[in-house]
């Protein structure tokens, strides 16, 4: 009996798209796994999403919620179909709802342009985009979701507190001196509003005071619109920016436009004791079943799995099996072998996996 840690990973495919996306990053986690050697992974797959509430009446079953807050990591595919909605009209978001449940406070979205893809800024060059984008995912304008609603007038109240701010800037700061430690700049950018609401003079002042912590990393500050508008005239200016809640929310959208949309986009939601994983895009209803969905922003999902757990459980082949997993992607697109559909291309879903397999072969064997 081998005595490698092994690792449960709770596996969630949602709906449309999401599934097949998700048995994708499984094939390609699991052969990373098995060309780097020295752990194991116990998959566990659990029940949730639009088409589960359909069937059962519950979005994210009670069942699900233990089972996954027991494992190591959780691996999410996209959930939602624009036919299945609450009774209030909202969408089937279990990915916001475990966020709140599991104290998921730091949504962690890396922006990095692939080689081999289509350049979307005309000004480029020969200056890479990589950056992280961090979105507190538990306050903001997410707090009080739904709290006031009638027929005369509806809103949400703003809420930014002292416990999660401190946590999520000391996040980032932590993420910069990594970053920095591998040749990135080492720099956070605090992106905020307050110069006209308190709430972010607030938001602001705690930046300032956990930055006094973290002297050997270089501060930064802009504004929410002049940050939209930098992140199109020179997103290469930026290593790790942190932001609240909504604010996250849109740009990260515009962060995964700079690098040819939401498929090549990942994205972790990381708190304290637990961490979810899972593609930054939708169900994609128009293309769900036909094998044309991209897998990278999930594959790479995966990848941010394995580093997380190799920090959090001190093992270092996680980390070789991230690295293995993203050259095997940038190997892949750099080949000229197909592009996804999404960005103009015709390769799909399975033909994609088989290219990021083989290149992984390829270099797990020199």
């Amino acid at each position: 009996m081998s005595n490698a840690p092994q690792y449960r990973i709770a596996v969630l495919p949602g709906d449309g798209i999401g599934v097949e996306v998700t048995r994708a990053s499984l094939e390609v986690l699991r052969e990373a796994q098995r060309l780097v050697g020295g752990y194991a992974l116990d998959f566990t797959e659990l029940p949730a999403g639009a088409f589960c509430y359909k069937e059962t009446g519950e979005a994210l079953p009670k069942a699900t919620v233990d089972e996954a807050a027991k494992s190591d990591a959780i691996l999410l595919g996209a959930c939602g179909w624009p036919e299945i909605r609450y009774p209030d009209g909202t969408e089937i978001r279990p990915q916001v709802e475990l966020r709140f449940i599991l104290d998921l406070y730091a949504g962690v979205r890396p922006i990095r342009y692939y080689p081999g893809t289509p350049q979307v800024l005309a000004n480029s060059g020969a200056r890479p985009i990589d950056f992280i984008l961090i979105r507190e995912s538990t306050e903001g304008l997410f707090a009080s979701r739904g709290t006031m609603r009638n027929d005369a007038a509806a809103g949400e109240t703003l809420l930014i507190t002292r416990h999660t701010t401190e946590r999520l800037m000391r996040y980032g700061y932590q993420l910069a001196r990594s970053r920095k430690a591998k040749g990135h700049p080492g720099r956070l950018t605090c992106v905020d509003k307050a110069n006209v609401f308190s709430a972010f003079a607030f938001y602001r002042s705690i930046y300032d005071e956990v930055g006094l912590e973290f002297t050997d990393v270089e501060k930064d500050y802009c504004y929410v619109d002049a940050m939209a508008l930098n992140m199109v005239r020179k997103p290469w200016d930026y290593d790790v920016m942190v932001m609240e809640n909504m604010f996250g929310d849109i740009l990260s959208d515009l962060g995964a436009g700079l690098i040819g949309g939401m498929g090549m986009a990942p994205s972790g939601d990381i708190g304290d004791e637990h961490a979810v994983f899972q593609p930054s895009h939708g169900t994609a209803p128009d293309i769900a079943g036909k094998g044309l969905a991209n897998p990278v922003a999930m594959v790479l999902s995966a990848a941010m799995l394995c580093d997380h757990l190799a920090e959090k459980r001190g093992n270092a082949a996680l980390g070789r099996t991230a690295r293995l997993i993203e050259h095997g992607v940038e190997a892949y697109l750099a080949s000229g072998q197909g592009l996804p559909g999404d960005l103009g291309g015709q390769a799909g879903t399975s033909a994609i996996v088989e290219g990021i397999l083989a290149a992984m072969e390829a270099h797990g064997a020199q």
